[in-house]
């Protein structure tokens, strides 16, 4: 296994500890499910904020292949990752103990999975918006939303069959994401 969504967020909405506590998570689960021996990202974008530079969710999780909990590939390299012929969806993306994520139609409907990308994987560019919850540091609302894919590639919004890119969400507290069909989830790639 070399990429997965994660069975559960943090809870605390879109606050996942910005990109090292969403990292660490992913650590985390990974070694829950014997996987701890290799180093784990979160595919999440930030904004360039306080000097800092934008960051890519493309360029923190390595070259790939990555597979699935069951060990099918569901992307050769970043590139194929983000073209037409990746094995995302609702059976290829699976969680870390290789179960499936309720999406569309099913109760409760879980499929938004935070990334704060373009369908490219990159990071908005600088506007008055916040597609990253304060680049995953609040869980309030009010102050901005984060940007969601689809992970079943199916639903609402500009993209709905986007995987990393779909809309973003209410707000960023726990009850908003999942009052758009999330539940604070992301993905985790192994980088080689």
């Amino acid at each position: 296994m070399t990429f997965f969504v994660t069975s559960a967020g943090p809870g605390n909405g879109a606050n996942l500890g910005g990109l090292a506590g969403a990292d660490a998570h992913c650590q985390t689960l990974a070694r829950a499910a014997g996987a701890g021996n290799r180093t784990w990202r979160a595919y999440l974008s930030a904004s360039a904020a306080d000097g800092q530079p934008a960051v890519n969710a493309r360029d923190r999780i390595g070259a790939g292949p990555w597979h699935n909990a069951r060990g099918v590939r569901v992307a050769a390299n970043v590139a194929d990752l983000h073209g037409e012929s990746n094995g995302l969806g609702k059976q290829g993306t699976l969680t870390e103990r290789g179960d499936t994520v309720t999406g569309r139609g099913d109760t409760p409907n879980r499929h938004d999975i935070l990334t704060g990308s373009n369908p490219d994987g990159t990071a908005f560019p600088a506007d008055t918006a916040d597609h990253t919850c304060r680049n995953w540091t609040s869980g309030a609302d009010g102050a901005g939303s984060a940007q969601v894919g689809h992970h079943d590639k199916q639903g609402g919004g500009q993209r709905p069959n986007s995987w990393n890119s779909a809309h973003g969400s209410r707000g960023c507290s726990q009850a908003n994401l999942r009052g758009t069909g999330g539940d604070g989830l992301f993905y985790c790639f192994a980088m080689r």
